[in-house]
């Protein structure tokens, strides 16, 4: 399995949590589109030999391109890459992008996947992470991709916001169900640096929600889900009828994806390379021949690390025919102490982590990976 995922680096105003790479200036957009479309082209020779099962449009917000700009770059992915006939094509939208007539448009490029940035349906907490759209805006945005033949919906939810209670997250978990999308993703607020959050935080005009109360609405989310149907196949993803989203589980099988576009990531299980995170810069880049990437050898130990982060945090586990034999003391060693105390249990051979396990996933996992001396 390989997948192609392609960074679309704008929004049409900045939310205040989000640290993802993105301009609200699209003065450049035609430009960059031209040069996307160029490193596709270049890049080719990476994919030799690989079937691409899976395309991801990231952002930014992907949905502020027109059907038609989606089209073409899907036709170039095609045009120099083996796509799968039944690759899991998914596009991020916001609500108030979304239109019947361009939800139409984007289904006949091959957009089978939609992954809704809805974050809240309380208008409040909208406001407050300086969202574009309302709830009224998230749930027409839903019921219209349903209506128009979508039938592999994901959205995203926030929990651990400032102010925000249990009931006021409970509300959120009913308002989701309700409109019986297939996947949902529930991320707790990360106050990362360089974010208007972030400032805020350190000049105390917000607060940190206490983490029991974090814990709390985790907990409610995994239970009611649960119950719903929904499986937690990864510490913030839910799936029903086994609809995981393909292109995220290859990340963490460690499967090759390439990257294509201002900031973006690939990995070919031997090295990592990242695009600059400067929408100039890579255009420059591409047009001019310089480089506009950084790239790392991988060594043993950031391959077993990368799979003890990546792995751990899925339902399949880990398995010790996985992890190189210079490894396996030092993994033995430090995962006994939480096995007896019920953190991690061993399910038909793999090593997961327990109900109990998952909210201190981080604690366990930095005690994993390997640090060579």
């Amino acid at each position: 399995m390989a997948g192609i995922y392609i960074h679309i680096p704008f929004c049409k105003k900045k939310c205040y949590y989000c640290d993802f790479y993105k301009s609200t200036n699209q003065g450049l957009k035609v430009q960059l589109l031209h040069v996307i479309m160029q490193e596709l082209e270049e890049r080719q020779t990476e994919f030799s030999g690989e079937v691409a099962e899976t395309i991801y449009l990231g952002g930014g917000t992907p949905s502020v391109l027109s059907a038609g700009e989606i089209s073409g770059l899907l036709m170039q992915v095609r045009r120099f890459y083996n796509v799968q006939n039944s690759a899991e094509i998914t596009m991020e939208c916001n609500p108030d992008d979304i239109t019947p007539a361009y939800l139409s448009q984007i289904r006949e490029t091959g957009i089978n996947r939609l992954s809704i940035g809805i974050q809240s349906f309380n208008d409040s907490d909208l406001k407050l992470m300086n969202r574009r759209h309302n709830s009224v805006q998230a749930i027409e945005a839903v019921r219209s991709a349903q209506e128009t033949g979508f039938n592999n919906i994901s959205i995203d939810l926030i929990y651990g916001l400032p102010g925000q209670t249990l009931n006021d997250w409970k509300e959120n978990i009913r308002q989701a169900l309700e409109l019986n999308v297939q996947h949902i993703s529930a991320y707790c607020l990360t106050y990362n640096e360089g974010t208007v959050f972030y400032k805020r935080l350190k000049s105390g005009i917000l607060s940190e929600l206490p983490d029991e109360l974090s814990f709390q609405q985790f907990d409610v989310l995994r239970e009611e889900l649960a119950k719903a149907g929904f499986e937690q196949y990864e510490i913030s993803n839910f799936a029903r009828n086994h609809l995981y989203s393909k292109h995220n589980t290859g990340y963490w099988f460690q499967q090759k994806y390439l990257g294509i576009g201002p900031s973006a990531h690939s990995f070919d299980r031997k090295t990592r390379r990242w695009n600059v995170s400067d929408n100039l810069k890579y255009i420059d880049g591409i047009e001019n021949g310089t480089r506009y990437y950084d790239s790392e050898e991988l060594s043993p130990s950031d391959r077993y690390n990368d799979y003890i982060i990546t792995r751990l945090r899925t339902m399949w586990g880990i398995t010790e025919n996985e992890i190189g034999e210079e490894f396996l003391s030092h993994f033995r060693k430090n995962i006994e102490k939480y096995c007896k105390t019920g953190h991690i249990l061993n399910k038909n051979g793999a090593w997961v982590l327990s109900e109990e396990g998952l909210f201190i996933s981080d604690k366990i996992m930095e005690d994993l990976i390997f640090v060579p001396s």
